[in-house]
C-alpha cells in the first residue's frame, strides 16, 4: 500500500444568490449577443418563414371549398373557413415558442464529441445554461418577427370572428404559450440526452419531429383525428406545443376545463423536468469523456 493520499479537490465554495444571478444573466446577455451578430442573415430567415402562411390560406380554402360545395358557411368538425385559418396563424405563433431548432441534435453531438466536459469542469450547470440560450434566441427571434407577426395578424384580422377573449382566457392563453416553450425545450433536451447511450440519434430524432410536426396540430387541428387516435392524442404533451394555445384563444377549450387543462400542462413540465434531470445524471455516470 503507498502512503501516499489520493489526491482530492477542496471543496468549491457554492455562489451566493447574488453572484449566481449576475452569471446567469451574463450568460443570457452573451447568448443573445450571439444571436444578433448576423443580424441580417438572422432577420431573412425569420422573414422566410411567413412565406408559407399565403400557401396553407390557399390550401384551406380549396379544401372548404369542396367539402362545403363553393359556399362559405361550411364547417368541419366545429370549423367554419375564417376559425380554421385563425386557427393556423396561432398556432403557428405557439410554434414560434415551442419550436427548438437544432437543440437536440447539438445536446447529442456535444455529448459525442465530449464537448460537454466544458459544463464538467466549470461551475456551470449544462440544463440551465442551454435553457438561458434557447431563452435569448426567442427573444432575438420576436424582437426581429414582433412586426411581421403584427403586420399579418392585422391583415388577418377579419378571420378572427369572435374577437379578442376574455381577459382570464387571454391570461391562460399567454400562460400556455410560456409552458409551450418550456415543454418544448425539455422534450428537445431529452431526446439529445440519450446521446449518452446511442451515439447517433438522428433517426430517433426524425421519427420524433415527425410525430411532433403532426401530433402537436401545427399541421391542422387535433380535431380532426378520428377516434380513438383524438382520444389518445389528448393524453400526450405534443398538444401543448402548438393546438392548445391556439384552441384556448378560440374558445374551443370548456370554461370548467381551461384551468384543469393548465394544470395538466403543468404536470407535464415537472414529469419532463425530472425525466431530463434524470437522463443527464445517469448519463453522466457512464460518460468517458472522450472526443474534444
Amino acid at each position: 500500500m503507498s502512503d501516499v493520499a489520493a489526491y482530492e479537490p477542496p471543496p468549491s465554495k457554492p455562489l451566493g444568490l447574488g453572484a449566481r444571478l449576475h452569471c446567469w444573466w451574463t450568460i443570457f446577455r452573451i447568448a443573445l449577443e450571439e444571436r444578433l451578430a448576423y443580424r441580417g442573415d438572422f432577420a431573412l430567415g425569420t422573414l422566410m418563414r411567413f412565406l408559407p402562411v399565403i400557401t396553407q390560406i390557399f390550401l384551406w380554402w380549396a379544401i372548404f371549398e369542396s367539402v362545403s360545395g363553393g359556399s362559405d358557411s361550411g364547417r368541419m368538425v366545429g370549423y367554419s373557413f375564417h376559425d380554421m385559418i385563425a386557427y393556423y396563424l396561432l398556432s403557428m405563433l405557439g410554434r414560434a415558442f415551442s419550436s427548438m431548432p437544432g437543440l437536440a441534435s447539438n445536446v447529442s453531438k456535444q455529448i459525442r464529441d465530449g464537448e460537454i466536459k466544458k459544463y464538467l469542469i466549470q461551475p456551470i450547470d449544462m440544463i440551465g445554461f442551454l435553457w438561458l440560450a434557447r431563452a435569448a434566441h426567442k427573444v432575438a427571434y420576436y424582437t426581429v418577427s414582433t412586426l411581421p407577426f403584427a403586420l399579418l395578424f392585422f391583415l388577418c384580422r377579419g378571420y378572427f370572428t369572435q374577437g379578442w377573449p376574455d381577459p382570464s382566457v387571454l391570461l391562460a392563453f399567454v400562460i400556455s404559450l410560456l409552458l409551450a416553450f418550456a415543454l418544448g425545450f425539455l422534450m428537445d433536451l431529452c431526446i439529445g440526452l440519450i446521446g449518452f447511450w446511442f451515439l447517433e440519434v438522428s433517426s430517433l430524432l426524425f421519427v420524433y419531429m415527425l410525430l411532433n410536426f403532426f401530433l402537436s396540430g401545427h399541421m391542422f387541428p387535433l380535431d380532426l383525428l378520428p377516434s380513438p387516435w383524438n382520444e389518445i392524442v389528448q393524453f400526450l404533451p405534443f398538444k401543448y406545443l402548438a393546438y392548445f394555445p391556439a384552441a384556448v384563444f378560440l374558445g374551443k377549450v370548456p370554461a370548467d376545463q381551461l384551468w384543469f387543462e393548465i394544470g395538466l400542462e403543468f404536470a407535464w413540465l415537472i414529469v419532463l423536468i425530472v425525466a431530463a434531470r434524470v437522463l443527464y445524471a445517469r448519463g453522466l455516470r457512464r460518460y468517458s469523456g472522450y472526443g474534444g
